[in-house]
């Protein structure tokens, strides 16, 4: 008599033949996967092909069952598991007799969620969902993005990242640290999942507007691939999050007995453009040409740096020099229906000089180059930046960094971001510093007097670092300021009208960017893409929104808005022959569509 181990095995084998010929007598491995389905990675067991009410295998090493498919979080229902698949996957008794729906499980977590006073709390609750119901995790964080988007990332990320040693229950991604040197692709094939497309990297050196968090950053990368899934549709089995170990120059991480990473401080240098090449060229050998690797909260020395290295190498992209500058650009581009003129009529200033203010910038250039046929060193001219000490002009060209110089106008030194807006008089105020509350009453009030509608972007993360709040920007300005923030801000009444901030947060772009890169297996992130990526962003705001004082669209749309990036990333990567699955479809739209992960249950033999 077989066990029940054996029983199982031999199983698969019984099964193996008819499981892989589920579609008209043809075997799905040898389908090819033209349209990119599943995130644009091959479907081996057919799931995307299949229609949803068809039966499916769950597959792991073996057929999963009893209290093993109970903890796989890719196969896992809880309680909706129906009678019959109890039965025959020996769950009968592990779970209480009831069997609830997807939605009374989805209502009954949000219900428990809501009861969570503390923030992280909540975070902490949503991260042992992922852990354990994979698809009701997505289905939930897809159908409250607005509610739980604050939850999964920033802001609340932010506080998860500072306090990840003190809640780390289970790895959640890939941890590379300088004591793996030299054997980084044999720590790339203990991850679990073989086809990636999608990885996201940090280093964890600036964290936010939080400063060196070291192996905590861990946080972030996690944070960014469940909005990969959820917004872009990316199936989830094909992302990867990474944190990079070189230490922490953080003090207190160093001794606080609970930090999980390497007690040193940060390695510089050689020693650290080492293990990055070691790390990047084991990424192309393991993970193939087209996987995309995204940079996030790197410190801005070696954000730059990386990002022009490897670009012409490999498909990479930073999200805090690019992903912010194609979120802030959209926005801009939709404000011009409620401030008037074109991009090259105003004249824009920067509070902060980093990774966010110089890519900004760089792209707001290259749009206004691109409207004008003026070159970029001429549209630069309207741009101007404001860094720790004061205006930068070309007096200090000689001790600015590198990313720095080209901003760097003829102009008399300036010491405070108050006399920098009545000396430069901006149309649009920006401020990517990180540091809070420093759009000033005056300095807003100067903004309003300067101009009928002033544009105010108070973009640093988390809200604690925003330059100003909402209510401040609406207040300071008689109710005429457009606002825009990175974390999100309640609406605010005054003088009897309600106001709605917008946000400009780069889960606007990154998802669908990527996504679009994916299915159109594009090799490499052209300039030329952030901008059809913002300009499908602007596109997608519609007259109720403007009627709101709104420059980005509601969340609510995000998958539908998602697509319409993809789509349009695509087009634009098929024209400048950077896209390498061919042919290209006829409708993009409904290719992008096609390819996103539904986080439905379904059923199993």
């Amino acid at each position: 008599m077989l066990t029940r181990g054996r029983r199982a095995f031999a199983f698969v084998f019984l099964r193996m033949e008819s499981t892989f010929k589920e579609m008209d007598g043809e075997s799905v491995l040898d389908l090819e996967d033209k349209a990119g389905v599943g995130g644009g990675v091959e479907d081996v067991y057919g799931e995307d092909r299949a229609s949803e009410d068809q039966l499916l295998t769950p597959w792991t090493v073996s057929v999963a069952s009893g209290t093993t498919l109970l903890r796989d979080p890719h196969h896992n229902k809880g309680m909706a598991f129906t009678e019959k698949e109890r039965e025959s996957h020996y769950l009968t008794g592990l779970l209480p007799p009831t069997v609830f729906s997807q939605e009374l499980q989805e209502k009954r977590f949000v219900n428990t969620l809501r009861e969570y006073k503390v923030p992280l709390q909540r975070y902490m609750a949503m991260m042992d969902l992922q852990e354990r119901n994979e698809k009701l995790f997505y289905k939930l964080l897809i159908d409250h993005v607005e509610e739980l988007l604050p939850i999964v990332y920033t802001p609340i990320v932010g506080e998860a990242c500072q306090k990840y040693g003190s809640i780390f229950r289970r790895p959640q991604g890939l941890f590379i640290s300088l004591k793996e040197k030299g054997k980084i692709l044999e720590v790339l094939k203990n991850w679990p999942e073989k086809s990636i497309q999608v990885i996201v990297v940090t280093d964890g050196e600036r964290i936010l507007g939080l400063g060196d968090l070291g192996c905590q950053g861990m946080g972030i990368p996690v944070g960014k691939l469940a909005l990969y899934t959820a917004l872009g549709g990316v199936r989830p089995s094909v992302c990867l999050p990474i944190t990079i170990d070189v230490g922490t120059n953080n003090k207190k991480l160093l001794e606080d007995e609970f930090y999980i990473g390497l007690r040193q401080n940060r390695a510089t240098g050689q020693e650290y453009a080492d293990l990055l090449d070691e790390f990047m060229a084991a990424l192309k050998q393991n993970y193939g040409e087209k996987v995309l690797i995204q940079f996030e909260d790197f410190a801005n020395h070696n954000a730059f740096e990386l990002l022009a290295k490897y670009r012409t190498t490999h498909l990479v992209f930073n999200d805090d020099i690019q992903g912010t500058a194609s979120v802030v650009l959209a926005g801009l581009v939709a404000a011009l229906k409620l401030v008037g003129g074109t991009l090259a009529d105003h004249t824009f200033l920067f509070l902060g000089a980093g990774e966010a203010g110089t890519g900004i910038a760089e792209l707001i250039a290259l749009e206004i180059s691109k409207r004008t046929n003026a070159p970029v060193e001429e549209t630069r001219k309207k741009i101007w930046l404001v860094d720790s000490r004061g205006l930068v002009v070309s007096s200090r060209l000689e001790s600015l960094q590198h990313f720095k110089k080209p901003w760097a106008h003829d102009h008399e030194p300036v010491k405070e971001l108050h006399d920098a807006v009545k000396s430069i008089k901006p149309t649009v105020l920006i401020g990517t510093s990180g540091v809070g509350r420093t759009f000033t009453k005056e300095v807003v009030e100067t903004m309003a007097s300067l101009n009928e509608k002033p544009l105010i972007l108070a973009l640093s993360n988390p809200t604690s670092q925003s330059e100003c709040t909402a209510e401040e920007a609406y207040a300071w300005s008689e109710g005429r300021a457009i606002f825009a923030s990175g974390s999100p801000f309640d609406p605010v009444e005054y003088n009897g009208k309600v106001f709605v901030p917008g946000q400009a947060n780069n889960a606007y772009i990154f998802p669908g960017f990527g996504l679009g890169l994916i299915m159109s297996g594009t090799v490499r992130v052209h300039d030329d893409l952030l901008l059809a990526a913002s300009e499908a962003l602007a596109a997608q705001v519609t007259e109720e929104n403007y009627a709101k004082g709104l420059i980005y669209p509601p969340f609510t749309n995000i998958r539908k808005i998602s697509a319409h990036i993809a789509a349009e990333v695509a087009a634009k990567a098929y024209e400048l022959g950077l896209a390498s699955r061919l042919p290209r479809p006829k409708d993009l739209v409904k290719c992008a569509e096609s390819c996103m992960y539904t986080p439905v249950y379904r059923s199993y033999r």
